[in-house]
């Protein structure tokens, strides 16, 4: 049997009345110095005391008070569904900004390992230059080719002057343009594409310049999106390639 004070039946065999009693009321004491006491004054200027959140105070503040009247904390107002949702949307802002942070702090750590100093950056440009720029002279030998392939058409093509020319010199002649047209439509992609590396790497360089003298990864801000390939060039790259 438990009392209603909270001890056992079997905790005061032999105990007087009044030990009792003064326990019961020392553990009601502890039991109401533990509750919390909330008050507020609503919206008409009637004020509210309750050991819970007061509903008509949802829209004011409110004080917690400890047993002895003191504040404990000062209860903000129970946020609006509008509220509620601009406080969901900033938090989500910061978590984003936090994420972006967390990405340029290891983009700029990686950044430095690959590149110690700026003659590994260098021969890494070199590197991808080469690259397109063996690929920009493939092509010129191509047209180099075509131009050749040409040559003995245009004699022939020279003896129906005036005339009807046969159409499968006429279907050679237009592959022909064709293919060169191509060729230097790549060609034209090709240098964009040198255009673009130079880019990355300058804008690259220009980062790590600090990096290397010191600044602390992910302190100069998000780094810049890298520009697409030219979808030709690195075509053209890849063929090579094989």
């Amino acid at each position: 049997m438990v009392l209603r004070c909270g001890l056992k039946k079997s905790d005061v065999v032999g105990l007087g009345a009044g030990w009792i009693l003064s326990a019961c009321l020392l553990a009601a004491g502890s039991a109401a110095a533990a509750a919390p006491i909330y008050t507020c004054v609503d919206a008409t200027g009637k004020k509210h005391t309750s050991d819970r959140p007061i509903v008509e105070c949802a829209t004011r503040d409110q004080r917690l008070l400890n047993a002895d009247g003191s504040v404990r904390q000062i209860v903000p107002p129970t946020p609006t569904a509008d509220e509620r949702a601009e406080q969901e949307q900033r938090e989500r802002q910061a978590a984003a900004e936090r994420a972006q942070q967390q990405d340029t702090i290891r983009r700029d750590r990686n950044l430095m390992t690959r590149f110690p100093n700026e003659a590994a950056h260098n021969k890494a440009r070199a590197a991808a230059l080469d690259d397109v720029r063996n690929a920009v002279a493939l092509s010129e030998k191509r047209i180099a080719a075509l131009a050749a392939d040409r040559k003995p058409l245009m004699d022939e093509a020279e003896f129906y002057a005036g005339k009807q020319m046969p159409l499968k010199l006429k279907q050679q002649l237009d592959a022909n343009d064709a293919a060169t047209d191509a060729q230097r439509s790549l060609i034209q992609n090709q240098q964009s594409e040198i255009g673009r590396i130079n880019a990355l790497y300058d804008t690259e360089l220009a980062r790590l310049k600090k990096l290397w003298a010191g600044a602390p990864a992910g302190s100069l801000g998000a780094l810049p999106a890298a520009p697409a390939a030219s979808g030709a060039a690195s075509t053209a790259v890849a063929k090579k390639a094989k």
